[in-house]
């Protein structure tokens, strides 16, 4: 082994590496295996935590907004590290996403409307007013 270092936010370790039969060096990735956490959801049913499902979710939520690929993955993983930070072996998917929908409101205000339209399943136009409100409110009470 050549070097070690931690990436993805602490969740990975980054080593490189010398192959001592042909002297190539390679990267390899080591992933801590936790306990996984399991969604409870709005039926009762439990599912895996998938941060790619979160990530996918996200980034629709982002198409066509000024935000990069690597902004969502280090939002997913935020949310990620959140949950895991919880110690908790089962998670509500209400909280996965309230905690994706903080996120949004601070990265971009379009992407978390989109998002809230589909998570909390908007019916109509008044279902838009009452997300946006408190938003408009925020930016009126700034100071110039």
């Amino acid at each position: 082994m050549i070097d070690s270092r931690t990436c993805r936010e602490g969740f990975a370790i980054r080593r490189r590496r010398l192959c001592e039969g042909c002297d190539n060096r390679f990267t390899t990735y080591e992933q801590i295996d936790e306990t996984p956490v399991v969604v409870v959801k709005k039926d009762q049913s439990r599912v895996p935590f998938n941060r790619e499902k979160l990530r996918v979710g996200v980034e629709k939520a982002c198409y066509k907004r000024p935000i990069s690929p690597e902004q969502v993955e280090e939002l997913a993983a935020r949310i990620e590290a959140t949950i895991l930070a919880r110690g908790e072996t089962e998670v509500q998917s209400t909280n996965v996403g309230e905690l994706a929908m903080e996120e949004l409101r601070q990265l971009d205000q379009v992407a978390y409307v989109r998002f809230a339209s589909v998570y909390r399943e908007f019916k109509d136009i008044n279902d838009f007013e009452a997300e946006i409100k408190p938003l408009l409110e925020k930016l009126v009470k700034k100071p110039d």
